[in-house]
């Protein structure tokens, strides 16, 4: 699979901000966000792939603020993470993955302090949802009532909430409804890094789109 660089340098720009000092990733995955969070006091990347967190460790094993464990998203409560103290979750394009969302974003809470931080991208729009989600393993797509009620049964106040990806939401729409794609072709994802995502990302970042193909959320506790 093509690797979207400009698109994680988007992501990067837009969540770093709101994160403190002792970040846990949930769902780190190959990393590919983890190196953008590596200026931190720590960070522990969570995934429960075990190659993907053998191969980060190996990939940064220099790294003494970077912490690995293969956990379970939906069961963050019995792994031993208070040790940590963590100020501040991220949660990039997993959420969806997860079928009980509303008790793995309890979870997420319960593990920080007052005024913590879990900062989401997720998938927006559940008439997009098309063959590639089902194939990616999505339980669903989000709106903004959605993550407000998710927002509420979890007891966290909503700071940020808007759609990104202008683009993104027509060419997933082709891609579900029209073309009927199982899976993400390459050739767009890198034509969509190379010159899609360089100019729309200066534009949404002075103009919030109305939609888009992803929500970019921030949650306080």
């Amino acid at each position: 699979m093509a690797l979207a660089t400009n698109y994680f340098a988007w992501q990067a720009r837009l969540v770093t901000p709101e994160l403190g000092q002792r970040v846990i990733e949930i769902g780190c995955g190959m990393g590919n966000f983890t190196r953008a969070l590596l200026d931190r006091e720590s960070v522990i990347a969570l995934d429960n792939d075990a190659e993907c967190i053998d191969r980060l460790r190996q990939q940064y094993r220099d790294r003494g603020n970077l912490h690995t464990l293969v956990c379970d998203a939906a069961d963050l409560r019995g792994a031993d993470l208070s040790a940590f103290r963590a100020d501040s979750c991220v949660c990039l394009n997993v959420l969806e993955h997860i079928e009980d969302d509303s008790g793995a974003l309890q979870a997420m809470a319960s593990i920080l302090p007052r005024d913590g931080r879990i900062v989401l991208i997720v998938p927006a729009f559940e008439h997009l949802y098309g063959p590639i989600d089902r194939n990616l393993g999505h339980y669903r797509r989000y709106s903004k009532r959605s993550i407000q009620a998710l927002a509420q049964a979890s007891d966290l106040k909503i700071r940020k909430l808007r759609y990104m990806n202008f683009a993104g939401f027509f060419g997933w729409w082709v891609n579900a409804h029209l073309l009927r794609r199982d899976r993400q072709s390459e050739k767009q994802i890198e034509f969509f890094d190379r010159l899609i995502v360089p100019v729309m990302s200066r534009i949404e970042a002075v103009v919030p789109p109305p939609f888009g193909q992803s929500l970019f959320v921030v949650l306080e506790k």
